[in-house]
């Protein structure tokens, strides 16, 4: 069992260096097929998940190519379309944020009143932890995650306490880092535009259909017909046979309230003179 097993690892650590070594030796495909060479001593190499063999990386000569999805530390996106930070400073990423590496101050005016917009943005590097949940909960997609792992100082402080300055970059920048989400940020970023474009044209051309609507109702009245002579005639005759029908009413009701106000009299007298002969029937 344990020279079965003994083989059984040599054979594998045989099978690794004979890859090894073939792939190393052999011109193509070789481990450098689709690296690129940044300058003469500088090479950026693309190594997939597919690949045979055993790669050392000669680190820093040779650098790995990083997948799009990647991620080590924040950084503050800069709009240079709308020539300002994405940033509001709403806070959600420093709530959100596992270890509490974030601190924003928000900026205000000259009269004290607070402006949508950091007027100091820091992230202890020491302490972040890579998550991204600053970056996923982030609503006006105004932070994003680094691909720059290459953070080695003397000191831990202030050296590794990145502030506003430090940590934005243009939306360039992130769009070459991470074209795929990029895009498809872009493309969900034009639909709401799109929306809210046709939302205001139809309310616009509500505005005008009522506006017209309006100048014509207007205009009608405007150009309405004089009345001839007999129909005012017509017209007086019949407001005033309605008025006297009101007046008629008018008086039929006085009438029937006068009938009841003497009706009611007429009881509270019976009802005092029976009063006054039981009264008197009684002796008292």
């Amino acid at each position: 069992m344990f020279g079965t097993g003994l083989l059984k690892g040599l054979g594998v650590t045989l099978k690794h260096f004979t890859e090894t070594f073939i792939d190393d030796r052999r011109k193509e495909p070789s481990r450098y097929e689709g690296s690129i060479q940044v300058d003469e001593k500088r090479r950026i190499i693309h190594q997939p998940i597919s690949q045979e063999g055993l790669l050392t990386i000669q680190y820093p000569e040779e650098r790995r190519l990083l997948p799009e999805r990647f991620r080590y530390i924040p950084m503050l996106i800069w709009d240079t379309e709308a020539g300002e930070d994405r940033c509001t400073a709403c806070g959600i990423c420093a709530k959100v944020c596992p270890p509490q590496c974030i601190w924003i101050v928000r900026d205000s005016d000259e009269n004290g009143k607070p402006i949508t917009r950091p007027a100091e943005f820091y992230i202890d590097v020491a302490v972040c932890m890579s998550c991204s949940f600053c970056a996923e909960f982030c609503p006006f997609d105004a932070i994003k995650m680094n691909h720059d792992y290459e953070l080695a100082v003397y000191d831990r402080y202030p050296q590794l306490v990145y502030d506003k300055e430090e940590l934005t970059v243009p939306v360039e920048y992130y769009a070459a880092l991470w074209p795929t989400q990029y895009a498809a940020e872009e493309a969900q970023r034009a639909k709401q535009k799109e929306e809210e474009r046709r939302r205001e044209e139809e309310k616009k051309r509500a505005a005008e259909a009522k506006a017209q609507a309006q100048a014509a109702g207007a205009e009608s009245g405007a150009a309405k017909p004089k009345r001839s002579k007999e129909e005012l005639e017509a017209l007086k005759a019949q407001a005033a046979a309605k008025a006297a029908a009101r007046k008629g009413g008018a008086e039929t009701e006085d009438a029937e309230a006068a009938a009841k106000r003497a009706r009611l009299e007429e009881l509270k007298r019976k009802a005092a003179e029976k009063a006054a002969q039981r009264k008197k029937e009684s002796g008292e």
